[in-house]
């Protein structure tokens, strides 16, 4: 019987980790609702009225990586894999950098700026066409690209740490310190602005987010000489589910030397995600989108994410798993995001 609840205990953990994508769900689904109340007065009723799907639907490109070809690479940028100097040498223009590397080696290697572009010029055309159904999911897909590309180890070969003894760091940055401390951070980072250069703009939260690379892997080694196991590690309960956790004394040691680095990438990330929403829509014309607010998903539409979300279950493609830290349960099962007050949208 013990054996028995111990697989279980393995599964489930295992599931829980590989679900989990870049920021985990936990603060993917803050940064997009953040990013909301950062717009101005013609954008904010709409996004405001919207928000909970904005919020939920955050996680949809991580849900997607294992069941849609293609996917995988729009999160991260292997930008030490092209030498010394890359973030200055690297063609900023796709087809530049196509004619540099090739398409397949860009591929493998990750795209996550330049997918930051595109999406920003889908969701101008949605914003032109009026389409809610566009422009909420292409807001919501755009807001993940955004923080992702804000990651430190989304810049890296060595993506959680498999290259240097620390397997498991990219869970323990990106999910297990902002689910422990962000209630501390100052997330109030002003008003969207309007911005020239989209895709420079994409690129300099990369080159941010790699100048910090060294930091979030030297201090991590230099506490794991600190501390013993029993010390690094700890028990939580996730739902009815016991998960192995980093400690809340390691947590906390780590996330005190890092300074606010990770309080910073976040913050990067919502004024990103709404500076380039309201560029979108300045670009589109500033449509008016007050006719909007009433929509409603019709049968079909529902009828149609539901089937598209059981596609994505299946997970037939096979890609680098960051073992991202553990999410809780409800959000696992249901990708339910309950850090919001409206009434109606949390299950528990």
């Amino acid at each position: 019987m013990i054996r028995k609840e111990f697989l279980c205990f393995i599964l489930i953990f295992s599931l829980l980790a590989s679900e989990a994508g870049a920021w985990g769900f936990f603060a993917h689904q803050r940064i997009n609702r953040l990013a909301v109340f950062c717009l101005p007065p013609g954008m904010l009723p709409f996004f405001k009225h919207h928000i909970v799907y904005l919020t939920e639907n955050a996680v949809n490109p991580d849900r997607r990586r294992y069941a849609v070809k293609g996917e995988a690479p729009r999160h991260f940028i292997d930008i030490d894999v092209y030498g010394d100097s890359a973030l200055w040498k690297m063609p900023r223009r796709w087809n530049d950098a196509v004619a540099k590397y090739s398409e397949d080696t860009l591929m493998e290697y990750g795209i996550v700026p330049w997918e930051v572009n595109r999406m920003k010029y889908v969701l101008q055309r949605a914003f032109e066409t009026k389409n809610v159904n566009a422009i909420l999911r292409t807001a919501a897909d755009l807001g993940h690209y955004i923080a992702d590309s804000n990651v430190p180890l989304h810049t890296t070969q060595n993506y959680n740490g498999q290259m240097t003894g620390q397997k498991g760091i990219h869970g323990f940055w990106e999910s297990r310190l902002p689910e422990l401390f962000s209630e501390d951070y100052d997330f109030f980072v002003g008003q969207a602005e309007y911005e020239k250069r989209v895709l420079d703009r994409a690129w300099r939260g990369v080159i941010e987010a790699h100048s910090a690379l060294d930091s979030v892997l030297k201090f991590e080694k230099q506490l794991d000489a600190r501390f013993s196991p029993d010390r690094k590690y700890g028990y939580e309960q996730r739902g009815n589910v016991t998960t192995q956790v980093y400690s809340r004394e390691y947590s906390s040691a780590y996330h005190e030397m890092l300074g606010n680095q990770v309080e910073r990438r976040m913050r990067a990330s919502i004024r990103e995600v709404a500076d380039l929403w309201y560029t979108a829509w300045v670009d589109a014309g500033q449509p008016d989108l007050t006719a909007l607010l009433d929509y409603r998903f019709s049968e079909k539409e529902q009828q149609e994410m539901e089937e598209e979300r059981k596609q994505w279950q299946k997970k037939t493609i096979e890609v680098r798993t960051e073992e991202s830290a553990q999410i809780n349960l409800e959000e696992f099962l249901y990708g339910v995001c309950c850090n919001h007050s409206e009434k109606g949208h949390c299950s528990k």
